[in-house]
């Protein structure tokens, strides 16, 4: 079960493909305008977005420029032309996959099955590997790399499968971006990493501002119940990267 980000400001057609998006046993819920989207996105991250291109405050091509500048959420564009240029556009904009109108709430609700089932198998290569059990110190010689269910590093327990990590058996609230940070640093717990490596495999994006690293990285230090001068979990080694240990 996914949740599902539908922003159309046509409140029949709205109402149709949450019925139907329901049905397929997704949890829906809805825009009608483009600033509202984004909102949305980044106060309650949700799996996918299906974006309405036909919005009435902003065009929608800009609502998915700005949507993928605070967020890596998959979004499967409506749109009502299916020429090359205007899917080329689409696609160079951010957009993992298009649907032209008009269309069913069957056809939609595969679209979105197969979005999402790419985004999994990408959060399993970012990871290590397809689902299993594995600790996340290390691997078995000669053995198929694969992301564990969980991740644990002291009492820090990460589930990557079901976006979900817990101190101490307390879960902590994560945005998406502060989740995927987390669990990229517990998947190479013990390990330096690069804030070279963090862009291009976290926000994947070959420039983002020091700033918005150290943004998230402080309010995760802050949900662990650190500070920087006093780290436990997220250790910064100066001019190298990010290291995360368990508190010794």
């Amino acid at each position: 079960m996914a949740s599902v980000l539908l922003v159309e400001d046509d409140p029949v057609i709205r109402s149709a493909l949450i019925e139907v998006l329901s049905a397929h046993g997704h949890v829906v819920y809805s825009a009608s305008q483009g600033f509202e989207a984004l909102r949305e996105v980044t106060q309650r991250p949700p799996d996918v977005v299906v974006l309405d291109l036909g919005l009435p405050d902003l065009d929608g091509t800009d609502v998915l420029r700005m949507l993928r500048g605070i967020s890596q959420v998959p979004v499967v564009v409506a749109t009502a032309r299916d020429d090359d240029a205007e899917v080329i556009k689409l696609l160079n904009a951010g957009a993992d996959d298009y649907i032209v109108k008009p269309f069913s709430g069957g056809q939609l609700a595969a679209r979105l099955g197969a979005v999402l089932r790419r985004t999994a198998a990408g959060a399993a290569a970012q990871y290590g590997g397809s689902p299993g059990a594995e600790p996340a110190n290390g691997q078995q010689s000669g053995a198929i790399p694969t992301v564990p269910r969980t991740i644990q590093v002291g009492e820090l327990l990460v589930d990557p499968a079901a976006r979900t990590a817990q101190l101490a058996g307390r879960e902590l609230r994560l945005t998406r971006r502060e989740f995927d940070l987390l669990a990229y640093l517990a998947a190479h717990a013990d390990q330096v990493v690069s804030r070279r490596r963090i862009l291009a495999d976290v926000w994947r994006q070959p420039y983002v501002e020091d700033q918005t690293i150290d943004v998230h990285l402080s309010a995760l230090r802050r949900k662990l119940g650190e500070k920087a001068a006093q780290p436990r979990y997220l250790h910064t080694v100066r001019g190298i990267g990010i290291k995360l240990v368990a508190p010794r």
